[in-house]
């Protein structure tokens, strides 16, 4: 037996196969169900239990999904930037839960079903077509270090595979949505819905305001624009919550080679206020051109050897030494 370890358990097919592993591994897994969603979530995670022979609690969340998640992401919507949820709620919220519960039962590990590789300690991008290590930049140090990441040397259809041969039943299941919180329509109408949400604007070109736009926290820079002017098709450049204002640019007007993040999180250290890396500014796994950061305490200026599309404020920005995942911050 290697130990006890306490798994983030979902009602999907990652998190069931992770357990198998772990469990073919020798280790006393308990799963850690995070109640955000419905009943039948809840049902389909117990079942991934019971056919992989964990032990499963349940836990309720929905303050700290309040506090950490839901509250951040409707008011930067607000102003008029881009936050990626699940950003924020790894550290404050998952693998919170999960360290404190760990601690409570006596595991010395704790485990998810992320596509990330550890190896000596540090945490690298996984196989190329479904890396989410993007997602991990801001865990806590003491986090990753008591993290197993079964799935890191997998892709998905192998994961598929697996799950089908240890019997569970969410082989098939479809991948979940990136907004767990959001249980019904899209994110715009869950904004709406909660309230005090900006109200109609100008939308601007070249200064000249040439219509209306609903909101702002219904855009993001980079979007393209639905209508055409002048034969060319125009983009979302900048949205302005002072003057609740859309922006619009073409095309090469999006890419930047400089700009600035905020709250940076190192999961490495060693670094000083100068150090080249490499960048990625959204969950693509395309898009990791090479820079030299220029850090100042806890915000930092990259300049990057090739343009990067719409670097979009609000949203996180993940540092890279190779594949070797140095930490993040947020794009201000």
């Amino acid at each position: 037996m290697y130990g006890k370890v306490v798994l983030g358990l979902s009602d999907g097919v990652d998190s069931a196969v992770a357990a198998a592993l772990l469990r073919q591994e020798g280790y006393d897994v308990t799963g850690v169900y995070l109640d955000i969603s419905d009943e039948k979530a809840r049902e389909d995670a117990m079942r991934s239990a019971c056919e992989t022979g964990i032990r499963a609690v349940v836990m309720d969340v929905d303050g700290k999904m309040e506090e950490y998640v839901r509250a951040p992401f409707a008011s930067e919507y607000a102003l008029g930037r881009t936050p990626n949820p699940c950003i924020g709620c790894n550290p404050m919220v998952k693998f919170a839960v999960l360290t404190e519960y760990a601690d409570e039962i006596g595991a010395e590990y704790i485990a998810s079903g992320h596509y990330v590789r550890k190896e000596n300690g540090h945490l690298y991008m996984g196989k190329s077509d479904c890396d989410q290590s993007y997602m991990l930049q801001r865990l806590r140090r003491e986090q990753a270090a008591r993290l197993i990441l079964p799935l890191g040397r997998y892709d998905k259809t192998q994961v598929r595979a697996m799950a089908e041969s240890f019997g569970i039943t969410a082989a098939s299941k479809p991948d979940s949505r990136e907004n767990c919180f959001i249980r019904t329509g899209n994110y715009i109408e869950w904004l709406e819905a909660r309230g005090n949400m900006p109200g109609e604007g100008a939308v601007l070109y070249k200064g000249r305001e040439i219509g209306r736009h609903g909101g702002i926290h219904r855009f993001t820079v980079g979007q393209r624009w639905p209508e055409i002017l002048d034969g060319r098709r125009l983009y979302v450049g900048r949205l302005d919550p002072q003057r609740n204002t859309a922006e619009l640019v073409l095309w090469e007007d999006l890419f930047r080679t400089e700009f600035d993040i905020r709250d940076i999180s190192m999961l490495e250290s060693g670094f000083g206020d100068k150090f080249r890396a490499a960048v990625r500014v959204r969950h693509t796994r395309w898009e990791t051109p090479e820079c030299t950061v220029f850090r100042c305490g806890d915000t930092a200026h990259i300049v990057t050897d090739t343009p990067v599309r719409a670097p979009c404020p609000g949203q996180a920005c993940a540092l890279y030494s190779g594949k070797m995942l140095l930490g993040g911050g947020y794009i201000s």
